[in-house]
């Protein structure tokens, strides 16, 4: 009877989130809102001690600077992807780019560029961590969909180029069978932000970038796409 009130009683288990970030005033911050909204915080101000955090206790979700002493940001998130599959959304205040969109190419959820709204950084990790969990709905009774030698199993969650198994991440997965599901619709980049990543507000260059990334790794001429093409100043539609 015990064991029975004990299990009915049992309080879940809060998402963990281990914030990456040098600034104290702004960890201090960003960890006030996220415990507010019922995660367990963690943080950490240089990227070795992320790392090893990390492995000791594998975050739900990462929030990372890029500017860090001991390893920077790009560095803490290829370790991070050699051992687990952790959603991360990147912190940065550089003016250059270059380290944002190399950032969304090595396979990072996301980015929040400083000065920010930490109620909107919120908003991104409730996002990428919904989507962790429940990736793109399929309601059609069949699991697979195929396009040309293009197959991919929406059950097993695999994608393959004829005989060639393809390697995605979970949003280039997620961005992939939305497209397929919807073949010769466009849709612009602010509507594939809401359909894939769950958000109605954010730099479309996120979907820009996937949609490069995808391309290089399902066509067979990524510079002249047959699937996954531009509709020159609307967007993108799927072509089987």
């Amino acid at each position: 009877m015990h064991a029975e009130i004990d299990i009915m009683n049992a309080v879940p288990r809060r998402q963990h989130v281990l914030i990456v970030e040098d600034d104290p005033t702004v960890s201090e911050v960003v960890a006030r809102y996220l415990e507010r909204e019922g995660f367990e915080v963690e943080t950490v101000s240089d990227g070795r001690a992320a790392v090893d955090r990390a492995k000791a206790r594998p975050p739900d979700a990462m929030v990372l600077d890029l500017m860090l002493p001991g390893l920077d940001g790009l560095e803490v998130f290829r370790q991070l992807r050699s051992f687990a599959p952790t959603p991360v959304i990147m912190l940065t205040a550089r003016a250059n780019e270059d380290d944002r969109v190399l950032g969304l190419e090595l396979g990072a959820d996301d980015y929040v560029s400083k000065p920010f709204s930490p109620r909107e950084l919120t908003a991104r990790v409730k996002s990428v961590l919904r989507r962790a969990e429940s990736p793109v709905a399929v309601s059609n009774a069949s699991k697979a969909v195929t396009a040309g030698d293009l197959a991919v199993d929406m059950g097993a969650r695999e994608a393959r180029a004829g005989d060639q198994p393809i390697s995605l991440t979970v949003r280039e997965f997620d961005l992939l069978v939305f497209l397929m599901l919807h073949p010769h619709q466009v849709f612009r980049r602010e509507e594939l932000l809401e359909h894939v990543w769950g958000y109605t507000f954010g730099d479309t260059s996120t979907v820009t970038v996937h949609v490069r990334r995808l391309r290089e790794k399902v066509e067979r001429d990524p510079s002249t796409p047959r699937h996954i093409q531009t509709v020159w100043g609307v967007g993108y539609r799927f072509e089987p």
